[in-house]
Formats: structure tokens, sequence, C-alpha cells
């Protein structure tokens, strides 16, 4: 790899670690997101807001006629548009509406999962390609765009992280039925397979690039990838708390209980995991195996990783401002 490349690349990822305030806070309201705000005085990548995709507008519109298509909601106040619209603010529209558009499929799956409306077995369903309940027929529309570019390998894996999140979904089922909650060493890993892991896959699908499979396989990128998937879980737990009080899959609802600490204590200790978490992430970065890829190859990783970099700042101005849990 050229020493001008390798530089270059080393930039991009540099560029996203240490990024410096220089736009206001957001406006404060009654979000119950705003419990999470003491993290942008104290983790660096999250002390300014994101830079929103010039075509952000275009990127609703193009979720709102996918949504109608489809026959799922595309709710305007939830605002999934604009949480891709920051992550891939650098991006082309395309990548960031195909993001958006698996983001609303996602949280309807999850609300309906949650609602009990839609049966277990529909990962199975939509893992076969069926199309009988809207969920599946949206998945099926989603997967022919998305997987067309990548290859089988790409494919095996999301389907492996598409059957994590079934198995984590009826974990958590199981739970309620018996009436037992995770303990604090049990949930990381319980809540990084109901986030839905394939999540982060689709990232390169959505900036039509594949990182090679040994990369994926890597130490470095495995704990880029879980840390920024516990970092957005983590943060959405602090700021869904009060819409779903009392569910004991919560990481701060976990802590009231098995810490005994009160509600604000149990705040904070959630926030010193998520900057500790966010710390991880740049350490794994840095550690990412760049020198040891093609030019080519290890600009389409920087990219991938600068996604994921960018995304806790993405996803904390996105709970800021959706009504989803105002």
């Amino acid at each position: 790899m050229s020493s001008t490349v390798f530089a270059t690349v080393r930039t991009a990822l540099r560029s996203v670690l240490h990024w410096k305030p220089m736009l206001p806070l957001p406006r404060k309201g009654g979000s119950p997101a705003l419990a999470l705000l003491p993290l942008v005085e104290r983790v660096p990548a999250m002390a300014a807001p994101c830079r929103m995709h010039p075509a952000v507008y275009a990127i609703e519109a193009a979720v709102i006629d996918w949504a109608r298509r489809t026959g799922l909601r595309a709710d305007a106040g939830v605002g999934f548009h604009r949480m891709a619209g920051r992550a891939f603010a650098e991006f082309d529209a395309a990548a960031a509406a195909l993001f958006a558009q698996w983001l609303t499929w996602l949280f309807h799956l999850d609300d309906e999962l949650d609602e009990g409306s839609c049966p277990l077995d529909i990962f199975g369903g939509m893992l076969k390609g069926a199309a009988r309940h809207p969920l599946e027929a949206a998945f099926a529309d989603l997967w022919r765009v998305t997987s067309a570019r990548m290859s089988d390998q790409w494919r095996a894996r999301f389907a492996v992280n598409l059957r994590r999140q079934a198995d984590a979904c009826r974990t958590e089922a199981d739970n309620r039925a018996a009436g037992r909650m995770p303990t604090l060493e049990e949930y990381p890993a319980l809540r990084r397979g109901t986030v839905g892991p394939y999540l982060y896959d689709l990232v390169e699908p959505c900036l039509r690039v594949e990182v090679p499979a040994w990369v994926v396989q890597c130490d470095p990128w495995r704990e880029l990838v879980d840390a920024c998937s516990d970092v957005t879980a983590w943060c959405n737990d602090v700021a869904s708390r009060p819409k779903e009080r009392g569910d004991v899959h919560n990481l701060v609802e976990l802590a009231v209980r098995q810490l005994g600490l009160g509600e604000r204590e149990a705040v904070a200790w959630v926030l010193d995991r998520i900057a500790g978490r966010c710390q991880d992430m740049n350490r794994a970065a840095r550690r990412l195996p760049l020198d040891d890829l093609p030019p080519k190859a290890a600009r389409d990783v920087s990219k991938v990783a600068c996604a994921y970099l960018a995304a806790p700042r993405a996803h904390l101005d996105w709970l800021l401002e959706s009504s989803r849990y105002a």
C-alpha cells in the first residue's frame, strides 16, 4: 500500500475519531434523550452534531414512497431519514435512503414483536423468501435491492445475524413468560442481538463496497462493531425507558434492580459504560489492519469504519429530535 493512500485513509479515520465541537448543541426540549447530553462533554466524537445530508428531503421522499408501496407506515416525526442522513452525510443520497428504508423496516419489526402482533416465526419466513406478512414483503423488496451486488459470503453473514436477532428475541420472550430478568453480565450480548446485528452489515451494500471476510473476522473489526452496537443500544435504552418502564430488557432498569441504584444514579452508571465503549470504538478503529490491504480495499474498509464511528452522534441527534420516544 503506497504511503500516500495510507496517509489518506488514516486521515479520514482520524477526522472522525477527533471531531471537535463547531456547532451549538441541539435545542433543549422535553425528550428523555436529554439525559444523554452529558456524553457530549465526555466523548470527543459526540461533541458536535453531525452534518445533515444536503439531500435530506429527497431521502425522506424516497422512504415515504417505499413505505407506502410496501404497506408500512412512514411517520415523518420519527425521522429515520434524518438519522440516515447524518450517518451517511458524506456519501450519496441513495446510500442514506436505502439505510433509512431498512431502519423503517427494523423499527416496525421491533414494535410488532413488542406488541405481540407479529409471530417470532416471521424470521424463518423472511429467510425462506415468504411474503405473507407486510413485514415479509417489505423485507423481500429490500433484500432484492440490497443483496444484488454482494457476495455469497456477505449474504451468509447477513443471514447469520438475522438468526441472531431471532434467537435474542425468543430469549426475551422466554424471559417475559418466566418472569426472569437477564443479569448485567448476560445483557450486553443479548442486546446486541435484539438491536439487529445485521444493521452493521448493511453499511456495506449501502456504500457499494464489501469488507474482506478476513477483516470482518479480525479482533479489531469485531470489537469496533460490538462497541458501536453497545453504544447505540444503551443510548436507546436511556431514551426509551420512560416509554417502556418496567421492561427488564433495558440497561438502566437492570442497574436499578440489580445494583440498588436510584434512577438518576442508574442513568449515570449507564453513561459511564457508554463513554467507555466509545473509547473502545476508537481503540479498535486505530488497530484496523489497513496496511495489510490493497489500496482500494483499504479505502472501502475505511469508509465503512467511518460510518460506524459517526453512528453514535448521528443516533444521539436523532433521539433528541425524534417523536418516537417523546
